[in-house]
C-alpha cells in the first residue's frame, strides 16, 4: 500500500513541477529525483551484497587442500 502512496505522491508533485516550474525546470528537477533514487538504490543493493558476504563461510583449508588432493587423483587417473 504504501508503494501506491508513494507512486501517487510522485505523480501529484511531478503535475505540480511541471505546472509551477515550467517544463525543462520541472524536467531536470525531476531526473535529479529519479537519479538520486537509482544511486540510493545501487548503494544499499552494495550494502546489502557486503553484508551478506561476510556471513557466508568460506571454505577450510582442510577442505580446500582434500579438493586439489581429488583433481590432482582425478587427472593422474585419466592420464594413465
Amino acid at each position: 500500500m504504501s508503494l501506491f502512496y508513494s507512486i501517487l505522491a510522485s505523480g501529484i508533485l511531478g503535475v505540480l513541477l511541471l505546472f509551477i516550474a515550467g517544463p525543462f525546470v520541472g524536467g531536470l528537477i525531476a531526473f535529479a529525483i529519479v537519479a538520486g533514487c537509482i544511486f540510493r538504490g545501487l548503494y544499499l543493493l552494495a550494502d546489502i551484497h557486503k553484508s551478506l558476504s561476510v556471513s557466508i563461510p568460506k571454505k577450510d583449508v582442510v577442505e580446500e587442500a582434500y579438493e586439489k588432493y581429488l583433481k590432482e587423483r582425478d587427472s593422474k587417473k585419466t592420464e594413465q
